[in-house]
Order: structure tokens, then C-alpha cells, then sequence
């Protein structure tokens, strides 16, 4: 990724390498002298795999660990007064709002300044996130960028030469210094139902209409960008290819079929298992899932569905829910809150002025709850986490 960053070695080793034998070729050598060792030394013990994450939570008081958990959106083409903004909140991760021709040097030059800043107000580095998809939603552009195909054109090369494809743009966003790509998509849109689909397959969003043929293809993507140490972001959990709205810019989107044995689930299983980064969560409502609560709300489908029966462990970050017009039936600070409660660990907004409220909300609601105080630290746990894994932290 470029940053100059250190981390703590866990790794122990058993002693110096042996030297490799020497062939004899005479019977007459003598043999070394037989000993009996002493009794071998009680080894280290040894880190655990998280103790750098854990070491820079227990640095963090509540105010840092409410920062760690949001993700705020900056202009993507002058991203450096939008973070002087946000310093008092000591926010943990920013988002690249907008589009930007200027191409990979311009991008890395603008957002360097940022990560040097952030390490002083919060102690870790930052992850920088876009939206690189293909087609319509891809956030870097110019020199250095390659202009994505949609996701459906992409889907046309097949798992493997698409895995080879994305390495490759993958490489281009690693380079420019974003940590987290906010994709793939792997939301399945139903043959025959594209162009009644807004937030999907309008836009030729979806890999395809098959959950048997997408999952291989996310998984590629997936596995990509994570090897060129760009987190992946699998979207938009349970998905968004049935609903006949957009969450961005209406209330309604309901999906009435989807359910825990969905097979349209198969896609994000696939992106799990290659290693995501993060699941992203819809806006939408989901009623054989949960009857009563929007999904970034809803803590059946993100602690039970996503986090219990999917057994993911990474990063579970919302839509946009600063804007949204699918949430705004509530306060940004209540947003937040609620969506932390519903095992949510990254609550992202484009809006900079959403930053004082949320993180007053959330410092709150933990003062006064121990419970959620509690579920706030494990949520800033698994940011940082990410962050170890990305080299984000310094111990």
C-alpha cells in the first residue's frame, strides 16, 4: 500500500537453521559424541493473532472507539478540508465521495496527507474507501486507472480470466493508496427483471441472474482485490436484486422472497470464503428475514443471518445511511446507534456533518449501557482488526 507502517512480529522461531550435512565417503568417521539434552526451555508464548487490533482498542477511550466505527464521506477531489472537519471525531475510516479523473498519482498525492494526519489523531492509519465497481459506479478515472466494463460485461470473461482482470485494477487502487474497495456486487438480479431493478440491474450492476454462476465470479473478485491488500466489500447483503425501488432515493424497497436458505445467498458465501474484508448491508426491508426493522437496523439478519449462521468475522458495514432517503425516518445519530445495537461495525455516511452526531449518539447510548458499550468496543475490535490485517496499525 506504500505507507511506511510497523507492525509487531508474532512469529517465534525454535533456534538458528541447521547447517546441511556433509556426505561422507569413508566408513571410518567418527562419530560426535552422544549427550543427553537438558530439558528443553519453556517456550514463549505466543501472541495472539489480533494482539496488535487489541492493544490499539485498549489505547482507545470511548470518544476513539466511537471514531473507529464510522466512516464518513469527503470530497473525493479535495478530500483534506472534509477531514480537518472530522478531526474533533477522530473518524476511523473516510470514503471518496464523488468521481475523479485525475489518475492514480493525483489521488495518492491528495490522500497521503490524510493518512499521516489521521495517525496523529487516532493512533492507526485510515481506511480510505470507493466505489470501483465498473460501468456507471466507478469513483477513480485518468491516468493509471483502467476504465472498468460493467459488472454484467465482466461476468462475459469468465471466474478465471475476470480474477486475473481484477488483480490488475486491484493493483491500480493499491498503488493509489485506497485501502477498501466498496465492492463486488453480489446482489443476484432474476432473468427478465433487470430493468424494473433501480439500484441493480438498471445499471448493469449484477454479475448475473444465476446465484450458481455469480458466486464464482465474486469470488474472484474478491480474492483479487484482498491479495493486492485492497479489503473487498461484498454488497449488498441479503441483497438488493428484487427490490423495485432505490434505497438512495426512496422508502419502499421491500424484498418479499428472500430467506435464510436463499439460494441467492450463494454469492455472498462465496465472497466470505474468499476472504472479504467486509459484508456490506442493504437498506431495504426484508420481512420473511425480519418483520419489524429495516435491515441495517435489524439484528436477525446482521448478528443471527450474517454474523451466527454465515460465521462472518470481518467488518460489517452499512450502506450509505447519512442520505439515504430509506432511513430517514430517523435521526443519524439514532441510525447509528441502532445499527451498531443490530451487530453492525461500521456505520458509513457521505455526509461530513453526520460525524458530530453520530458520535455523540454513540459515546451516549455506551455511557449509559453497558451492554451496548460493550458491543461498541467489539464492533471498533473488528475495524481495527481490518486494519492489522491491512497494515494499518502501528505497534
Amino acid at each position: 500500500m506504500g505507507l511506511l507502517m510497523a507492525t509487531t512480529a508474532c512469529t517465534a522461531t525454535n533456534g538458528s537453521p541447521t547447517a546441511a550435512p556433509t556426505a561422507s565417503t569413508t566408513a571410518e568417521t567418527t562419530a560426535a559424541p552422544f549427550t543427553i539434552a537438558g530439558p528443553s526451555p519453556t517456550p514463549a508464548p505466543r501472541a495472539p493473532p489480533d494482539a496488535c487490533a487489541r492493544a490499539a482498542l485498549a489505547r482507545l477511550d470511548l470518544a476513539g472507539r466511537a471514531g473507529q466505527v464510522l466512516m464518513v464521506g469527503v470530497d473525493i477531489n479535495d478530500p483534506q478540508p472534509g477531514y480537518a472537519e472530522l478531526a474533533p471525531y477522530r473518524i476511523g475510516s473516510v470514503f471518496l465521495a464523488g468521481r475523479s479523473t485525475a489518475g492514480v498519482d493525483v489521488i495518492r498525492t491528495a490522500v497521503m496527507p490524510l493518512q499521516t494526519d489521521a495517525l496523529g489523531t487516532t493512533g492507526a492509519y485510515l481506511h480510505l474507501a470507493v466505489d470501483q465497481e465498473g460501468g456507471n459506479v466507478q469513483s477513480l478515472r485518468g491516468p493509471g486507472f483502467t476504465d472498468l466494463p460493467t459488472a454484467l460485461e465482466q461476468a462475459a470473461a469468465g471466474p478465471e480470466a475476470l480474477g486475473t482482470q481484477a488483480a490488475g485494477w486491484a493493483a491500480e487502487l493499491a498503488r493509489a493508496g485506497i485501502t477498501l474497495d466498496l465492492a463486488p456486487v453480489a446482489d443476484v438480479v432474476p432473468a427478465g427483471t433487470a430493468a424494473g431493478n433501480p439500484p441493480i440491474g438498471a445499471s448493469s450492476r449484477q454479475y448475473g441472474s444465476d446465484p450458481a454462476e455469480v458466486a464464482p465470479l465474486v469470488a474472484a473478485v474478491t480474492a483479487a482485490l484482498e491479495r493486492a491488500g485492497v479489503g473487498a466489500t461484498v454488497k449488498h447483503f441479503p441483497g438488493l436484486g428484487r427490490v423495485r425501488v432505490n434505497t438512495d432515493t426512496s422508502t419502499g424497497a421491500v424484498d418479499e422472497q428472500t430467506t435464510a436458505d436463499d439460494p441467492a445467498l450463494q454469492p455472498f458465501v462465496a465472497g466470505i470464503e474468499a476472504g472479504t474484508t467486509a459484508v456490506m448491508v442493504s437498506s431495504a426491508s426484508y420481512p420473511q428475514l425480519d418483520a419489524d426493522n429495516l435491515a441495517p437496523f435489524s439484528a436477525a439478519i446482521i448478528q443471527g443471518l450474517l454474523k451466527d449462521r454465515l460465521a462472518f468475522t470481518g467488518v460489517v458495514v452499512s450502506d450509505d445511511i447519512g442520505r439515504a432517503v430509506a432511513v430517514s425516518g430517523r435521526a443519524p445519530g439514532q441510525r447509528a446507534v441502532d445499527f451498531v445495537a443490530a451487530g453492525g461495525d461500521l456505520v458509513l455516511t457521505v455526509d461530513v456533518g453526520d460525524a458530530q452526531p453520530m458520535s455523540a449518539a454513540l459515546i451516549a447510548r455506551a455511557r449509559s449501557d453497558s451492554a451496548f458499550a460493550e458491543r461498541l468496543s467489539d464492533a471498533a475490535l473488528r475495524v481495527l482488526r481490518s486494519k492489522q490485517r491491512a497494515g494499518l496499525l502501528v505497534c
